[in-house]
């Protein structure tokens, strides 16, 4: 697994973390989901580079980023991405999200297309019904759970996430992206992450309308889905439907199913068939 280089730059108003991979090929800016961090892509970025650079963000309040005590919204992280690209010297780049960092990746591509040369939305940014993000709630739930809690030991904090299926088999990465999400308080361990913070995002991401945006993308897009469900067959955060719905409505996208992942392994897990389908939309004119 190789180390990145941890950075701070500016976003809009605070600073932001960044993880960062150097390499040679394109620069490809990615941006997490709800509870993540930017070592979400220690896995991805080890089989990437050096063959392009990866610049990993953490988004506001999340990792070592600054915490504000609200302002958590797809309008606020747009802005803030706009801010570290400048700060970072990335007049265009790849952009790639995943989860939450897909919805966050495609409204910066509708609102500033001049800064995006391809997207890859990586089992996120449907437009989905008030049913599907019930059930996107209920598939999410095991990550909140364990923000505002104190554990005795790290130990203890990772337990139960040891065990869990979706999260098997346990790896390097991902030990060392729950390290990372962490801190030492009093009594014991505990996440980084206020509940309270994302409480606000889950609210303001269930009212925005990622279709609204889907006309306004230029560049070519990636649709990366997962094929199976965490707690059952049905529970996808990406269904096919809205795949569809993206394929039709977005001007250049193409998608691949990334199968036997679900929406945790698609990121954190090695994959062939994922990285393959990437570094041939990055190669592709």
């Amino acid at each position: 697994m190789t180390e990145p280089i941890m950075k701070r730059v500016k976003g809009d108003g605070l600073e932001i973390q960044m993880a960062v991979w150097d390499g040679e090929g394109e620069n490809i800016v990615c941006v997490h989901g709800l509870t993540a961090n930017c070592r979400c892509w220690d896995e991805m970025a080890s089989c990437l580079t050096p063959a392009h650079s990866f610049w990993a963000m953490d988004l506001r309040g999340r990792g070592l980023s600054d915490k504000p005590s609200s302002g958590y919204s797809l309008p606020h992280h747009v802005r803030d991405l706009h801010c570290l690209l400048g700060d970072c010297g990335l007049n265009q780049a790849v952009l790639m999200g995943h989860s939450l960092g897909a919805y966050v990746s495609l409204a910066f591509a509708a609102r500033y297309p001049e800064r995006v040369k391809k997207l890859i939305l990586m089992d996120g940014g449907g437009q989905l019904s008030d049913e599907q993000w019930d059930q996107v709630d209920i598939v999410i739930k095991p990550s909140l759970d364990r923000l505002g809690q104190v554990f005795a030991s790290f130990e203890d904090y990772v337990a139960l996430l040891k065990a869990a299926p979706i999260l098997q088999p346990w790896t390097p990465a991902i030990e060392a992206y729950f390290r990372y999400e962490s801190e030492e308080v009093e009594g014991g361990v505990r996440s980084r992450i206020n509940p309270e913070h994302i409480q606000e995002e889950s609210q303001n991401l269930r009212q925005a309308s990622p279709a609204d945006f889907y006309p306004k993308v230029n560049c070519p897009v990636l649709i990366l889905r997962a094929t199976d469900g965490i707690l059952s067959p049905d529970d996808l955060v990406l269904p096919e439907t809205a795949v569809d719905r993206m394929l039709s409505e977005i001007k250049d996208a193409r998608s691949v199913d990334v199968t036997g992942t679900n929406h945790y392994s698609i990121l954190m897990q090695p994959s062939e068939q994922r990285d393959e389908a990437i570094l041939d939309f990055l190669t592709d004119s």
